[in-house]
């Protein structure tokens, strides 16, 4: 979806990526102040748990370069890199029931003392940044604020507005928080952690979706230096377990296409590696057991009333995997091919 709905900038989400199927990046944001024009005012809602530092930081530059007034509502949230954006605003206005929240940057490191000790000496800069940032906005000292990082600072609305990270609060009531893992969080308020909890928004298994489809990892995501993960995290080595990830998806595909069953039953083929989660083994085995190509009927797309799994029992059917006793196939619609429809799910995680 694009950030420019009805004249307004909507950043809800994940800053810097798609998790959740929310999110937004610099480059979109870019895009959209284009195309108001650098002279319009502009309202800016933010609903989101954070994300990309860097991503943060170019947000926060182009609404800063931007002519026109620039008006942030908090929506919910402007937690981490989104309470940098929000610092952009010449007006900042909180709604009422909103949350504020800064700390210190944070990322994984992998290497040896040395590249440990360059990795710290780059966040402590970033830091200090941040910290001048907001130090600017609220009127502060900026050793004060980069100790309140440090100790992660949430707010409420009115907190928000007395602490000069904000300039008004109104009593419009809050959206819903925007999906984020906020048990990343060191001090998040107990309602958001078990929101998170209750809805299953986890960036590790967000993040493993994604390496099933995704060829390289994006930059770290910001998060707190102190964290409290959750229960189902894991905490061995995240970046090593997406590639052992990415690394498997591929060898599966490959052995299920380049089997000898495959051969005259490429179709099936491409359904059983691209839209089940078969193994390479199941999926050789059901290949050799299926007639091929010319002895296949023709099997119609699937139909927007029904399901995947009656898609796929129906086809496997066809393909003499399955009992007859199908339902006819309705009306042929439009539909991508299995390969295009693989293609497209990687692309919309790509990067994370």
């Amino acid at each position: 979806m694009s950030v420019l709905q009805n004249g307004e900038l909507v950043l809800y989400g994940f800053v810097g990526d798609n998790y959740w199927d929310e999110g937004f990046t610099a480059t979109e944001v870019l895009e959209a102040l284009a195309e108001v024009g650098r002279e319009t005012d502009v309202t800016v809602r933010v609903n989101s748990g954070g994300g990309y530092v860097t991503d943060g930081l170019a947000i926060y530059n182009a609404l800063s370069a931007h002519k026109g007034h620039v008006t942030v509502q908090v929506d919910a949230i402007a937690a981490s890199s989104a309470s940098l954006i929000a610092m952009a605003g010449d007006t900042i206005r909180m709604r009422a029931g909103s949350l504020m929240m800064i700390h210190d940057p944070s990322g994984i490191t992998y290497g040896t003392a040395d590249d440990h000790a360059k990795a710290k000496d780059a966040l402590d800069k970033m830091a200090t940044q941040m910290a001048s940032i907001y130090a600017e906005r609220a009127g502060k000292d900026t050793d004060e604020v980069r100790e309140t990082m440090k100790a992660e600072l949430w707010l409420t609305a009115e907190e928000a507005v007395e602490e000069g990270y904000a300039d008004e609060s109104d009593s419009a009531k809050a959206k819903a928080v925007a999906a984020f893992d906020y048990r990343i969080f060191a001090n998040a308020p107990q309602r958001l952690t078990a929101l998170s909890k209750r809805k299953n928004w986890s960036l590790a298994e967000a993040s493993a979706r994604a390496a099933a489809t995704a060829h390289q990892p994006r930059q770290p995501k910001e998060a707190s230096m102190t964290v409290n993960p959750p229960a189902a995290a894991p905490t061995a080595d995240i970046t090593g377990a997406v590639a052992e990830a990415v690394k498997a998806a591929q060898a599966r595909v490959k052995a299920i296409m380049t089997a000898d069953a495959a051969k005259g039953r490429q179709d099936l083929a491409e359904h059983f590696a691209y839209e089940t989660d078969m193994t390479a083994e199941a999926a050789i085995a059901a290949l050799a057991k299926a007639p091929t190509a010319a002895a296949t009927p023709p099997v119609e797309p699937q139909q927007p009333s029904e399901s995947p799994e009656a898609y796929a029992a129906r086809r496997t059917a066809a393909a003499g995997l399955a009992a007859p006793g199908n339902p006819p196939p309705a009306k042929p619609t439009a539909k991508l091919s299995p390969r295009e429809v693989f293609a497209s799910r990687r692309n919309a995680v790509k990067g994370a």
